[in-house]
């Protein structure tokens, strides 16, 4: 237990925590990575360069600051960060190398400012919260290895196909190498896959939503190749391009929060932009393999026809269930779909069944942004609404003004 004294010391730290914390956390990672260069075996890359990580670690360590009483508070997030950390193998004995290198961001940002007692009381929380999450993340790993088909850390899985969704998805299918069992996953929930590059110097992670329902003896990914960003996407465009059928590569077990629920009476909507429709498809498959009696509303952005996957799927999903509904639109220069260009308000108000459906989004940021706003304009309630951010999770806008979704 931190003493009230700890406890006031490091909630007055906060206001200076929401405004300095993307430097304390770009400093932390910089004094980090030179002092344990071992560890960019384990961080995304693409993240640390776009300052992603170095956000949502800001993000973290403020709302840590500002909730260090009431920690109850921060569970959703600790777990969907534990979640994160147990498909990366993040074990104890890397806590109290992230702590040192944190406390001395913190007095390289803070100066003079960081005195002795902001720093030790700082070092008691970073404790407590530490041993917050490698009680979560031990859970974590037992569930994992004990599941039916389970294991530890990272295994070797074999392609055993690979398939072309679209001009840009393209899809995997991994099963394990020893002709073992797969494990079980809840639709919704990603894998990490850990892949070796030629030239490159680091091991490299990516998680991938599975993009196929449980109970095959198979895990499916389906990975957009990102050509179009700067840098271009490493690990998607060496899988595109570098692995075939019959490769191996390494997989942790399935892990996320962001699931399927089970609810036999709600009506469900799914809304995908983009390759986030990788853990939708999951859904929709799932709900069609258990002829689920929900109103079910299928709803996907993409920017064209040639880059609109899982059209045929989708299509024979519905045709198993006997309340759903699929639409689909592109960019404005296309005139096939049920909309055009921006998802509009007038069309969800249309296209959602009810005020009390669960709705799940998941595409880029901006995307869900205006999505979920314009979900909270038609009537939707916040806890009614659940998504999916691809990386480290960011802070949306979604207070509800005139806006438009694009896809």
């Amino acid at each position: 237990m931190l003493s009230q004294k700890t406890i006031e010391i490091v909630k007055s730290t906060a206001p200076v925590l929401e405004v300095k914390g993307q430097e304390i956390t770009t400093a932390f990672y910089k004094l980090l990575f030179s002092n344990h260069p071992e560890l960019l075996n384990i961080f995304n890359h693409a993240n640390q360069s776009q300052g992603r990580q170095q956000t949502a670690l800001a993000n973290t360590v403020y709302a840590a600051a500002k909730y260090i009483d009431q920690l109850e508070v921060l569970v959703p997030a600790v777990k969907q960060i534990a979640h994160k950390h147990r498909s990366l193998a993040i074990k104890p004995e890397h806590y109290p190398i992230v702590g040192k290198y944190l406390l001395e961001a913190i007095k390289e940002v803070l100066g003079e400012a960081a005195t002795d007692e902001i720093i030790n009381a700082w070092a008691e929380a970073y404790g407590e919260i530490a041993n917050v999450f490698i009680s979560v993340e031990r859970a974590m790993y037992t569930e994992a290895q004990e599941q039916e088909g389970g294991w530890i850390d990272f295994k070797e899985f074999v392609v055993a196909d690979k398939k072309e969704e679209s001009s840009v998805i393209t899809s995997f299918y991994l099963k394990p190498k020893d002709g073992g069992k797969v494990a079980s996953f809840t639709p919704g929930q990603y894998i990490t896959i850990q892949v070796s590059i030629p030239g490159e110097k680091y091991i490299m992670n990516r998680q991938y939503s599975l993009s196929d329902a449980p109970g095959k003896d198979y895990y499916r990914i389906s990975v957009k190749r990102e050509a179009e960003c700067n840098p271009k996407g490493k690990v998607s465009n060496f899988l595109h391009d570098g692995v075939n059928v019959g490769d191996t590569i390494k997989v942790s077990a399935p892990a996320g929060d962001f699931v399927l629920e089970s609810n036999p009476h709600a009506p469900i909507t799914l809304i995908a932009g983009g390759v986030g429709v990788t853990p939708m498809i999951s859904m929709l498959k799932t709900l069609a393999d258990q002829k689920a009696e929900n109103t079910i509303t299928f709803i996907q952005a993409a920017r064209n026809n040639q880059m609109h996957a899982f059209l045929d799927e989708v299509n024979e999903a519905c045709d198993k269930l006997d309340n759903a509904t699929a639409y689909f639109g592109y960019d404005a220069d296309s005139s096939a779909g049920h909309f055009q260009g921006y998802i509009e308000k007038s069309f969800l108000r249309q296209a959602v069944p009810s005020s009390d459906s669960i709705c799940y989004v998941c595409g880029p940021a901006r995307f869900m942004e205006s999505i979920i706003r314009q979900l909270k304009e038609i009537g939707i309630q916040e806890d009614r609404i659940r998504y999916e951010f691809f990386g480290p999770a960011m802070t949306l806008n979604t207070e509800p003004v005139e806006t438009e979704a694009k896809n």
